[in-house]
């Protein structure tokens, strides 16, 4: 397994775990079949940009990120008859919306389980806040290797980015307030799939 230099652990031990606000849904963005429709666009956006599948692999973020990149990897088999390597960073991450651990992303080992080096990948998260995920997924994807190329999709833009940093791939741009919070649910991992806006209530 690789590791991670020293400078991307940070013991949990020194978080202060904040509480969680309490959250009213807004309204549904996303159903399950608009979901499937989107990343089937999205799984062919990737080819069409991509030239095909040679070279090509899908890093998922987790924890939504894997699922999605799978997802992704499923359908470009179905339609390429071929197979797309997925892999993992596993960065355990306080999320911007939610803010449940803490100010920084703390990246964890993670086992890509394939050679990124002049591979073309396909960065893969649910959603795209400030940045600062990404930022941190993309030095640990460096650690492991230098791909020739790195695309990043995302499955909402929720914009109030404080990097600069934006998705090559968007499922769907949301305008949202710094009040809101952008809720995936997948059925890998909640046992449904659809896309909710959600609105902080005061304590």
């Amino acid at each position: 397994m690789c590791r991670l230099p020293p400078y991307f652990y940070q013991a949990m031990s020194t978080q202060t775990p904040n509480r969680k606000p309490v959250l009213r849904e807004k309204v549904q963005l996303m159903s399950s079949s608009e979901m499937e429709r989107t990343l089937v666009r999205l799984a062919h956006e990737i080819l069409e940009k991509s030239g095909g599948v040679d070279g090509l692999g899908l890093v998922g973020i987790r924890r939504r990120g894997v699922p999605l990149a799978e997802r992704l990897a499923k359908i470009i088999r179905r339609r390429e008859k071929a197979p797309v390597p997925v892999g993992t960073l596993d960065i355990t991450f306080y999320r911007d919306d939610l803010s449940t651990l803490g100010p920084k992303p703390i990246v964890q080992q993670s086992e890509i389980g394939f050679s990124i080096e002049g591979k073309r990948i396909v960065l893969v998260d649910d959603v795209l806040y400030t940045g600062r995920t990404i930022r941190s997924a993309m030095d640990a994807l460096f650690f492991h290797g230098r791909p020739s190329l790195v695309h990043l999709l995302v499955l909402i833009d929720r914009g109030h980015r404080e990097l600069p940093i934006e998705a090559t791939f968007t499922g769907r741009s949301v305008q949202t307030t710094r009040n809101e919070v952008i809720e995936v649910k997948l059925m890998e991992v909640d046992k449904a799939d659809k896309v909710l806006l959600m609105e902080k209530m005061p304590a």
